[in-house]
């Protein structure tokens, strides 16, 4: 008979907590992720030195698919009680807006229920009841709002993956989750604030890719309004989209593509003559991503609005660098 107080956390997670989950369907290689590092540390400078604080990692962290984390378990050996490691485990769960939170020590399983409404948002199960995905994965559209059948598909579509180990880093993915989420129920405004640096332009092709496979968004117009912006989009991340996309250049309209890259002085000028984007029906693009959006395209008075405008039935997102503080009396336009 073991002795569970003797065994370390690892053990508890290895002959306990691990077992259990894979018991109620989870898959080991694709749902069931252990001490998964989300942070690299807080980065502290003092004077000339500079150093990182601890990491935040997760016990457990599963996956309906991967990408769409929807329930985290925070393990300790068996001298703590069930619910000791509950908090850490919110405190995660918080950061990386996931609903379901488990804590355990070998016993069972204390269930804290992010999406509860009844009052009943604690319950202890046995190791023999851990949820299964399915039950899992209707907790979490509850939290996300998401009802219909076809919000559920767009939510659900897998990510961009191209065989290597890339993939989002915890705040694109919540970025890219959370407006696919709010597109799949029915938003169609939305501002992306990502510092620079921060990866903007993947989170911008995960989205589209992700709305576009699912076949929610079928044409997609992404402006810039710098020759470096477009060329490096064109050649990085949105290479994948290959044939299906294409650059609008010297004012020459093809409506045979399916992704647009362009320059907002390429769509539009002074005269009417120059505003090809007109070429287009006001109905043709059903999804607009506007990158530095900060710097005029959103604003009520900008020249380029008009293009905007033109194509105001479609979904239109924005992306900046520029902190939401600052900016929530110029982004009349989201």
């Amino acid at each position: 008979m073991i002795d569970k107080k003797s065994l370390s956390e690892r053990d508890i997670c290895t002959k306990f907590i691990t077992p259990s989950v894979e018991k109620s369907g989870w898959n080991k290689l694709t749902q069931l992720l252990e001490e998964v590092s989300f942070t690299d540390g807080k980065i502290y400078v003092r004077g000339k030195l500079t150093a990182r604080g601890n990491q935040k990692r997760a016990d457990y962290i599963l996956y309906y698919k991967p990408n769409i984390p929807i329930a985290i378990i925070e393990a300790k050996d068996n001298k703590h009680s069930v619910r000791s490691g509950i908090q850490q485990a919110l405190d995660y769960a918080k950061i990386l807006d996931i609903p379901c939170v488990f804590s355990s020590n070998g016993d069972g399983f204390l269930f804290h229920d992010r999406t509860a409404t009844d009052g009943n948002i604690e319950t202890e199960i046995g190791l023999d009841d851990f949820p299964t995905p399915e039950q899992l994965w209707e907790k979490y559209k509850k939290y996300k709002g998401i009802i219909t059948p076809t919000a559920e598909k767009i939510a659900s579509q897998d990510y961009y993956f191209d065989g290597t180990s890339r993939k989002p880093r915890y705040y694109q993915q919540i970025a890219v989750n959370r407006t696919v989420e709010a597109i799949a129920n029915g938003q169609n405004r939305i501002i992306l604030v990502m510092a620079t640096g921060t990866g903007k332009t993947y989170t911008a092709f995960q989205i589209i890719h992700r709305l576009w496979k699912s076949g929610a968004k079928k044409r997609i117009l992404f402006l810039a309004d710098r020759n470096a912006l477009i060329d490096q989009t064109r050649r990085g991340d949105f290479k994948h989209f290959k044939d299906k996309m294409t650059v609008v250049k010297h004012r020459q309209i093809d409506k045979s593509y399916e992704i647009y890259l362009a320059l907002y002085q390429g769509l539009s000028g002074t005269d009417e003559d120059a505003n090809v984007y007109k070429e287009f029906s006001p109905n043709f693009f059903d999804l607009i991503v506007i990158d530095e959006c900060h710097r005029g395209s959103a604003k009520e008075d900008s020249s380029w609005r008009e293009i905007l405008s033109y194509f105001k039935n479609a979904t239109h997102i924005g992306l900046t660098a520029t902190q939401e503080t600052s900016i929530l009396g110029e982004f009349v336009h989201f």
